[in-house]
């Protein structure tokens, strides 16, 4: 298991369900102080005053819309303001954005590449000197096995946004070899959340193999562990390990095929519905 994390602080996006909750409940358990963001703020004032009351850690609340194209740098301007450092940041926020390239409004694509894309690569933009200069921080961008794999109908931005989120980690964590900042890209496959409550997905989810779903509990303590020991690119669960190798070996025509086939089983071509949990 990894360190205690005490005296460190902790920035993560998305920290009101799934993912960016479990992180900042395990987090929280190791010691860190932390920074939730996400849109709701009465969520995030309830999950910081929970974490400060079980761990005894600080946890300090900014709302925040990460589809603003000003959102990152007001985000770092309101935490220079309040002298709080961040050590560890975790890029979990996003959404899926289902449907064509066509299908849906130009609007919806720009908020899609604002929060998957630019924020998180802006954002760590904007610490890492800090980390640098003290030696030490980590970095968790929340990719997707959907990068690893070949891309699919529908959902047309969000496998190549994955994709640069994975080669962007490992070019950074080469940049930042010697500084003390390790970066990782995270790539869960199918992710329990009440993501799939909120769009009413649930009938579909519970419908595929059970085998093909992780909880975020492992998926964030995989993701620690990896860090920890030097990983770049860290891949969850033996099944999207599996999935990761065989479109790797596979020719790209079979591998095309089978990502496409199986995708039609969760994947509303027409932006009815989104249930990727990746």
């Amino acid at each position: 298991m990894p360190k205690n994390y005490q005296g460190k602080t902790a920035l993560i996006t998305g920290a009101s369900a799934g993912i960016g909750l479990e992180f900042a409940r395990q987090l929280a358990a190791m010691g860190s102080d932390l920074v939730l963001t996400a849109r709701r703020e009465d969520r995030l004032i309830q999950i910081a005053a929970e974490l400060t009351q079980k761990f005894g850690v600080k946890a300090h609340v900014i709302a925040l819309d990460l589809a603003d194209p000003v959102a990152p740098a007001s985000l770092q301007s309101m935490l220079d303001a309040q002298h709080i450092q961040i050590d560890f940041l975790i890029n979990n926020a996003g959404f899926g954005l289902p449907g064509t390239l066509v299908s849906q409004p130009w609007s919806a694509h720009a908020a899609s590449l604002q929060v998957l894309l630019i924020a998180p690569t802006q954002l760590c933009r904007a610490f890492i000197p800090a980390m640098r200069i003290r030696g030490w921080g980590r970095i968790i961008n929340v990719a997707s096995l959907a990068g690893l794999v070949p891309p699919s109908a529908s959902h047309t931005t969000y496998g190549a946004i994955k994709s640069y989120l994975i080669r962007f980690s490992e070019s950074l964590a080469l940049e930042e070899a010697k500084t003390g900042v390790a970066v990782l890209a995270l790539c869960p496959g199918f992710t329990y959340s009440e993501f799939h409550d909120a769009n009413g997905a649930r009938s579909r989810v519970q419908a595929l193999p059970k085998y093909l779903w992780m909880d975020a509990a492992t998926v964030v303590s995989q993701a620690l562990v990896a860090m920890e020991t030097g990983k770049r690119v860290y891949i969850n669960g033996h099944i999207n390990k599996f999935i990761a190798a065989l479109c790797k070996f596979l020719p790209n025509s079979i591998a095309s095929w089978l990502v496409n086939r199986n995708a039609e089983k969760f994947r509303e071509p027409n932006g009815a519905k989104d249930v990727s949990g990746g």
